[in-house]
C-alpha cells in the first residue's frame, strides 16, 4: 500500500505484478487517467482521495487501508524512508557527477518526496546523513559549492516557507503532478537546497509545450516546471559559462487529458477524414460523391 502520484506507484506495480503481491495505491483524484489506467492495467488498485486534501489525503487513505488490512499490508512510506535519498545518492548523483565531469555547477529538480534533490546534493556536496549506511566512499566531498535549485508549484509554496520566504498569490490546489504534495516531506534536507524557485501551473504547461514544439521532447508538466526554473536561474548574468543539470522526470504520454493538452485534445478530435484520389471511388466510404 502506498501513497504515489505517479512514478513510484508504477514502479510498485511492476515489483508486484512480478513477484504476486497484492497492490493498493492512493492518489488525488487530479491525477490523469492515463497513469490511472497504467496501474489497472497492471493489476493494482487504485483508490483517489480529494484533490483538496493533495497527497496529505491519500497518506491518510493509505494509512487506512494498511490498518484495515491487519497486519498483512506494508507501507514503504517513499516520503520518510531514508532509502529514497539513498538510491539517488549511489545512483543518479554519480551519474551526473561522471556525465558531466565533474564540472556540474548548478543542479535544478523538483521536488515530489524530496529524494532526487537530496541524494544527489548529498553526493556532489558530500554532506550525507549521519549515520550514513555505506557511504564512506560516495560521500566524500566533491563539489561544495554546487547550487541546489528546489522547484515546486508557485500555488503551494510550503518549501519557500519553510525556507523562510513569503508566499506568492492565491495558494492551493495546482496541476503540475509530481510535485506540491502539500507537506515538506521527510526525505527532502533543506539544508542543501540554497533556493526555491515557485513556478506557477500555467508557466509549467506553457514550457513543456515549448519543449515539445521547439526541442522535440515530449515531456509532462512538471518537466514543465522545472525547465522553466532552469531557465530562469540561467538566465541571471553570473550564471553566464556555468553548466547546469535540470531534471527531467516526466513523460508527455501520461499528461493527455492533462489540461496542458486540452487544445490539441480539441484540435484532434475534430479531425476528418479526406476524399481519395482516383481510381478510388470515395462513396464506398461515406462520401456523397465519388470524388468526396
Amino acid at each position: 500500500v502506498e501513497p504515489t502520484s505517479g512514478n513510484t506507484g508504477i514502479a510498485l506495480a511492476f515489483i508486484a505484478r512480478e513477484r504476486g503481491y497484492r497492490c493498493i495505491l492512493t492518489m488525488p483524484e487530479t491525477m490523469s487517467v492515463e497513469r490511472r489506467m497504467m496501474l489497472l492495467a497492471l493489476g493494482c488498485e487504485v483508490v483517489l482521495t480529494p484533490k483538496e486534501t493533495a497527497v496529505v489525503g491519500a497518506l491518510a487513505k493509505a494509512h487506512e487501508i494498511v490498518a484495515s488490512l491487519g497486519g498483512d499490508g506494508y507501507m514503504l512510506q517513499q516520503f520518510e524512508n531514508p532509502a529514497n535519498a539513498k538510491v539517488h545518492r549511489h545512483t543518479t548523483g554519480p551519474e551526473i557527477w561522471a556525465d558531466t565531469d565533474g564540472k556540474v555547477d548548478v543542479f535544478v529538480s523538483g521536488v515530489g518526496t524530496g529524494g532526487t534533490v537530496t541524494g544527489v546534493s548529498q553526493y556532489i556536496k558530500g554532506k550525507c546523513p549521519t549515520p550514513c549506511d555505506g557511504c564512506t566512499s560516495i560521500c566524500a566531498p566533491r563539489s561544495a559549492s554546487l547550487m541546489t535549485v528546489a522547484v515546486e508549484p508557485m500555488e503551494q509554496m510550503l518549501l519557500t516557507a519553510a525556507k523562510g520566504g513569503e508566499k506568492i498569490g492565491e495558494q492551493g490546489p495546482h496541476k503540475i503532478q509530481g510535485m506540491g504534495a502539500g507537506l515538506v516531506p521527510q526525505v527532502l534536507d533543506l539544508d542543501l537546497v540554497n533556493e526555491v524557485v515557485p513556478i506557477h501551473s500555467e508557466e509549467a504547461m506553457a514550457m513543456a509545450s515549448r519543449m515539445w514544439l521547439e526541442e522535440g521532447l515530449p515531456v509532462g508538466v512538471s518537466a514543465g516546471a522545472i525547465m522553466s526554473a532552469a531557465v530562469k536561474v540561467m538566465s541571471r548574468p553570473e550564471m553566464a559559462g556555468k553548466l547546469c543539470v535540470a531534471i527531467v522526470p516526466s513523460f508527455g504520454e501520461r499528461y493527455f487529458t492533462h489540461p496542458m493538452f486540452a487544445p490539441i485534445h480539441e484540435q484532434a478530435a475534430g479531425l476528418k477524414k479526406q476524399p481519395l484520389p482516383p481510381p478510388f471511388d470515395n462513396r464506398e466510404y461515406g462520401f456523397e460523391t465519388e470524388r468526396g
